[in-house]
């Protein structure tokens, strides 16, 4: 799953095949640090980012999820 660091938060991003289907979907995670160093607070629980949008391979959806997370971000941060 991708990663990146943007500010404080860790963000996942990734592009799942959907069951049953050949179609690939955008899915998005995102952690601060907590308290405790070996611990993550899940702030933005993983889940697709866009239930109508089908893309056609891997690339496409963790494309689609980066996009969405830098949305996500500035959401959070207002």
């Amino acid at each position: 799953m991708p990663t990146k660091n943007i500010d404080s938060y860790v963000v996942e991003f990734t592009g799942e095949l959907l069951e049953g289907s050949e179609h690939w979907g955008a899915f998005v995670s995102i952690s601060v640090p907590s308290d405790n160093p070996m611990h993550m607070n899940n702030i933005y629980p993983k889940h697709r980012v866009s239930t109508e949008l089908t893309l056609s391979d891997q690339q496409a959806a963790e494309a689609e999820a980066e996009r969405a997370a830098t949305v996500i971000l500035n959401e959070l941060r207002t």
